[in-house]
């Protein structure tokens, strides 16, 4: 028999925010039918437990801050898991083509003859909008969205951040919590209003999400009340129409 007809497929899977029932159908039947599983740190413990009996699982990491495995002891350990004609799924939190590395692994694999297919999420931003009421784009405000991750190198934040200046484009800057105060003065320095609206959104899609609404100039104040769940956050006229929702959710804090 030929090596191409041994070989497992590698599914490279978005689990979305966290909550199952925010996954895809798709989704859902590629852990379920899974001969082997590897997951990251923020896929919650439901979707893992979708998985067969005697399915191999294995946690990769992969959350910023925290201990993970380096990315090519991941590419070869789905290679390794495939050629033992396994269905390997990659189990990714959000969606796996935004800062998920799916090009990577997928061209990795794909060099070494093991076929890949790719399974969208919900990604943490259309979570937040979804749940706290906001679009992320609409009618003369915004035109755009940006995609964007904000990490400091040697002590800066890096990146160009031209695209702040455009008032018509929504930020939606994933894994930013740490420089909260350096992106807001980089966005305001690229010409952004220190008013301009901005929320941040603590584990978005969980049923303990919760909402910070701030304004630029604020950011990082609000951002400092949050804790160490995954943060998103997201700098546009939009953000203001999740403010009235932040006092709802705050009062059922409250009363719950």
């Amino acid at each position: 028999m030929s090596v191409e007809n041994t070989l497992g497929k590698v599914l490279l899977v978005g689990a979305g925010p966290g909550p199952v029932d925010l996954m895809t159908v798709r989704a859902v039947r590629a852990v379920e039918s899974a001969g082997a599983l590897l997951y990251d740190a923020l896929c919650s413990e439901e979707a893992v437990a979708l998985a067969p009996p005697g399915c191999v699982r294995i946690q990769t990491g992969k959350r910023a801050g925290k201990p993970s495995m380096k990315q090519d002891e991941i590419n070869r350990l789905m290679l390794r898991l495939a050629r033992k004609g396994l269905k390997v799924v990659r189990l990714k939190g959000g969606d796996p083509s935004i800062f998920g590395r799916v090009g990577e692994e997928a061209a990795f694999l794909n060099g070494f003859g093991v076929e890949t297919e790719v399974v969208p999420g919900v990604t943490a931003a259309c979570a937040a909008a979804a749940q706290f009421g906001f679009p992320l784009t609409h009618r003369g405000e915004a035109r755009r969205v940006v995609f964007t991750t904000a990490r400091l190198e040697a002590g800066a934040l890096s990146g160009d951040w031209s695209a702040a200046a455009d008032p018509e484009a929504t930020l939606a800057v994933y894994m930013g919590g740490d420089v909260a105060g350096e992106l807001a003065l980089r966005m305001i320095e690229a010409g952004r209003p220190g008013d301009t609206p901005a929320v941040a959104v603590e584990k978005a899609g969980g049923a303990d999400a919760r909402l910070y609404p701030a304004t630029l100039a604020t950011l990082a104040e609000r951002v400092a009340e949050a804790g160490d769940g995954p943060l998103l956050i997201v700098v546009g006229e939009v953000a203001a129409q999740a403010h009235a929702v932040a006092g709802i959710v705050e009062r059922s804090r409250r009363t719950a």
